[in-house]
């Protein structure tokens, strides 16, 4: 870990960073909630929504593959400024897109400049938070996920259901202006990686990462996480309304509901895992979400309370595996070198969503009765693949050691 800066607030740090985050996660889940809305009103298929949805992953993957030979020659801040700042632009064009197909370029434009946020967002955290105070920081900077979900996209529902659908974007990418501006003026000038061992020319930063068996161990646990999450995620929507019998405006208690208590679950997860160790958090974490996930999908009509009810589940401990796996992955690489493994991090994390949900979208189809069918085979490969995780984590070995 590094020392941390003159004046340094780690309050404040930690808030524009989680308001960093909960821009960057909003643009994309607020899609996914939208799916019903889209596909009626585009009038397109199951795998032509989940296009929709991975044409931005997999652009921000390549962009943070890209990202690895030169995320940390440059000072943190201007990094983490110029992303967001192209970030904000995609998302401008995305509320003026007239088409599907003028959506999905804006949705790769976005990707493309979002592609690196999350890893600068981690790396500032691994590089400023000591390692026994990192489970908790990781869980404040997540609980952005759960803001997005409380509050974005009921909000979001809500401006697509009484305007249209071009309302959500246009009040995402207004905030994340906002949102820039006082992290332009708000966020320390972020160097001190750069003063640390002479950094490595580009190939070799790939080469340095590939040839680390543990760092290898910790980019194939993101990539069994997402796409043991992204299988199922895009489509709980389009699912719930179709077959669970939810209404659009409905699907607002899910993301209020689950967000809730996302916010507060992901602060006590983080807090657990700092007090018993990250991958003992890990490893529970990956066996009880197998339930919410075979629930959720394979559940059909049911009273509203009982269909949110699994969703929130879902949401809790889903989502609840990134807290404890992001502070165990951040741990496996030294500061110098954190920002280009954590670009590497981001576009596998990118590239395993954008292809999980391609791959769901080709099993997932849609009857002539308008219901979604083969989403329970879904349910049960993500649960294999959750398990599948259960040895590798107990592999990775942290270079920073918990007190």
């Amino acid at each position: 870990m590094l020392t941390a800066p003159k004046r340094f607030n780690e309050t404040l740090l930690l808030l524009i960073l989680s308001a960093i985050n909960f821009a960057y996660i909003l643009d994309f889940v607020i899609v996914m909630p939208m799916g019903p809305q889209l596909m009626r009103i585009f009038d397109i298929d199951a795998t032509q929504f989940a296009l929709v949805v991975s044409s931005y992953t997999i652009s921000a993957g390549i962009c943070g593959f890209i990202g690895i030979f030169f995320i940390d020659r440059f000072d943190r801040k201007k990094a983490l400024l110029s992303s967001f700042g192209g970030f904000t632009a995609g998302t401008l064009l995305c509320a003026l897109a007239p088409d599907y197909t003028f959506l999905l370029l804006a949705r790769v434009v976005t990707g493309l400049f979002g592609g690196v946020i999350s890893a600068l967002i981690y790396s500032i955290v691994g590089d400023y938070i000591p390692y026994e105070r990192r489970g908790s920081a990781m869980g404040k900077v997540m609980a952005a996920f759960a803001v997005a979900s409380v509050m974005g996209v009921p909000i979001g529902l809500w401006l697509a259901a009484e305007f249209n659908w071009h309302m959500p974007f246009l009040s995402l990418g207004l905030f994340s202006a906002i949102v820039f501006l006082i992290a332009l003026f708000g966020l320390p000038s972020m160097k001190m990686h750069l003063q640390e061992k002479p950094l490595l020319k580009p190939v070799s930063v790939l080469k340095f990462i590939l040839k680390d068996p543990n760092q290898l161990r910790a980019l194939v646990l993101m990539m069994l996480m997402m796409i043991a999450g992204f299988t199922v995620i895009p489509f709980i929507s389009p699912y719930f309304v179709k077959n669970v019998g939810m209404t659009e405006m409905e699907l607002v208690y899910n993301y209020l509901v689950g967000g809730a208590f996302t916010f507060v679950s992901s602060q006590i997860i983080g807090k657990l895992s700092d007090k018993y160790g990250k991958r003992q958090m890990l490893i529970i974490l990956c066996i009880l979400s197998v339930l919410p996930i075979l629930l959720v999908t394979h559940i059909g009509v049911m009273p509203l309370p009982l269909a949110v009810g699994a969703c929130t589940l879902f949401f809790i401990l889903v989502s609840g595996r990134s807290v404890p796996g992001l502070a165990l992955i951040t741990s496996t690489v030294n500061p110098e070198h954190r920002g280009s493994f954590m670009s590497f991090n981001s576009a596998v994390q990118q590239l395993s969503a954008g292809l999980a949900t391609m791959l769901a979208g080709l099993i997932v189809v849609v009857g002539a009765d308008g219901k979604l069918y083969h989403f329970g085979w879904v349910g049960i490969l993500a649960s294999l693949v959750s398990l599948v995780t259960i040895p590798l984590v107990t592999r990775i070995r942290p270079l920073e050691k918990e007190n």
